[in-house]
């Protein structure tokens, strides 16, 4: 018998089952200053720090704490820092609000106000290096100098263990056939000196019986395999009962192996990238975009679903992406001028080059084809699943991950070559987002997301799961808040990324690339005399 057994000693604080969330990643904020305004007139001014947070799907601003106060400078290195959970799959807004203390008073309005800035979350830390430098602003007409914010990971232990132990003459406690038999670890004090381990004998019912156990320590058991990490299992009542029991069997440690949990955000902090493409749905389903009921409906006053969802995903990935430019692709339309029908045109007409610049200029090409194109048919999504995979075949080197958002209404027309494309693309640095829009059902979409049966074509399995779809109609929230309703349908569609990024890394050996230094300007160059 060889059982493997995995031991983390990481610690996971307090766990509540009923919100069984996966514990936040802690990132700590670190802010300076450089040229402050000046409001003290015989001396500099004495900055503070103070943030503020929104909770999610509200605009409210809520204080979240202030530095310490720096005496007499325009250039200060605040050392109290603000430790935030992060979400990659939330838009976490900050503001930052800086101003000159000039009494003891605690509230604000009695300090002099010396500029701010709004932010993300997923801005600084999707920074090169984790760092992010602005402007500051908040007084017309004024320079108000400039803030740097960083962003650190707080790791709580890092360390994982893979161990593998094999067992010796343990026991029998079947009547028929051999044991099956368990090991459960249990570190018996806080600073994990002592661990225990208890050795079962497995059986289908659930009332599985003891063989014995056993005590060692993380120190013992890193010295690998040795003669000291043999040990005998006891089973203290056998002991009790009978004269001559010497054991009830062995188990010996064969192999110890510690290594360092790489997060996500070592990946994003080392420069990887995260390259957004958008597809959309522009079968005739969709309805009439000139009539109201049509999901592409152009509405002044509000946005439809579709560009509920693109908003929504979106403004989110968009931090993760330093330039800022995005393909938007739509398929099932007959196009202007001859009326071919595409399933990977770009929205904004050119089809070399098909980026649009942040994600509002994502939205103008979407309502800009909505006014030439025809919608038609029928639903294929492999054209622009492979046109994703085509990029990220080309760049496996762990610099660059790629999501492709596609927004559709509903039944889809090329099951059997989408299935062969989510395959061939579980190998590529990519991951697929779907987003349901409209009253239709989407069974097919429940089976290509994988969640419960792990998607296959022509009898392959997808390596891993890269498929994450959502009805929107789930999302929407019933007093018409559609700031709640796009955060809410964000945050589950994005929620697997972190997952599916770090799988694609690991099975492929990538690791995080160190942290590039600042950025500092280029100074004048030396003159070589000669």
């Amino acid at each position: 018998m060889s059982s493997c057994g995995f031991l983390n000693m990481a610690t996971i604080g307090d766990f509540d089952p009923l919100n069984a969330t996966i514990p936040a990643t802690k990132v700590e904020i670190t802010v300076s200053c450089r040229n402050l305004l000046d409001r003290d007139t015989f001396s500099k001014s004495d900055p503070i720090c103070v943030l503020y947070t929104q909770g999610i799907g509200s605009k409210e601003w809520r204080e979240f704490g202030r530095t310490e106060v720096i005496d007499n400078t325009l250039n200060p290195d605040f050392v109290r820092k603000f430790i935030l959970d992060y979400f990659f799959e939330e838009r976490q807004n900050l503001k930052f609000d800086l101003y000159d203390v000039d009494s003891k008073s605690t509230n604000l309005s009695k300090h002099d106000f010396l500029g701010q800035i709004f932010c993300t979350l997923g801005e600084v830390v999707g920074s090169l290096g984790g760092r992010m430098e602005k402007s500051l602003g908040g007084i017309p007409g004024k320079k108000c100098g400039t803030i740097i914010v960083k962003a650190e990971e707080l790791s709580n232990c890092r360390e994982s263990v893979m161990m593998q132990f094999c067992g010796n003459k343990l026991d029998k406690k079947d009547f028929f056939g051999k044991s099956d038999p368990f090991l459960v670890f249990y570190r018996s004090n806080e600073d994990g000196t002592t661990i225990k381990v208890e050795v079962y004998d497995w059986d289908r019912d659930g009332g599985h019986d003891f063989i014995g156990e056993f005590s060692t320590s993380y120190r013992e058991l890193s010295r690998g395999q040795s003669q000291f990490n043999v040990y005998e299992v006891i089973n203290p009542k056998k002991k009790g009962k009978k004269k001559k029991y010497l054991n009830s069997g062995t188990v010996t440690l064969l192999s110890f192996l510690a290594d360092i949990e790489v997060t996500f955000l070592d990946y994003i902090k080392g420069g990887t990238q995260i390259n957004f493409t958008v597809a959309i749905d522009f079968t005739a389903s969709n309805g009439n975009p000139a009539q109201p009921t049509s999901l592409h409906y152009m509405n002044p006053y509000q946005l439809n679903a579709y560009a509920m969802a693109l908003k929504a995903v979106g403004e989110i990935i968009q931090d993760y992406d330093s330039d800022k430019m995005f393909p938007a692709l739509g398929f099932g339309a007959k196009l202007p001028p001859d009326g071919r029908i595409s399933h990977e045109f770009a929205l904004n007409g050119n089809p070399q080059n098909p980026y649009c610049n942040g994600i509002d200029g994502v939205m103008e090409a979407y309502y800009q084809s909505l006014k030439s194109v025809t919608l038609y048919g029928p639903t294929n999504f492999s054209p622009v699943i492979n046109h994703v995979a085509r990029y990220a075949a080309s760049i496996k080197d762990g610099s660059q991950y790629f999501i492709l958002l596609i927004i559709t209404d509903g039944v889809i027309s090329d099951m059997a070559q989408t299935k062969e494309s989510i395959v061939n693309a579980a190998c590529l640095p990519m991951s697929i987002i779907i987003v349901g829009v409209g009253p239709a059902e989407f069974d097919a979409m429940i089976e290509l997301d994988g969640d419960e049966v792990r998607i296959s074509s022509r009898g392959r399995n997808a390596e891993r799961d890269i498929v994450q779809f959502v009805p929107f109609r789930d999302y929407i929230d019933r007093t018409g808040n559609h700031i709640l309703s796009m955060a809410r349908l964000a945050k589950d569609v994005l929620a697997e990324i972190p997952d599916q990024f770090l799988s694609y890394m690991k099975t492929r050996g990538i690791k995080p690339s160190p942290t590039p230094p600042p950025y500092t300007p280029p100074g004048h160059p030396l003159q070589t005399q000669i």
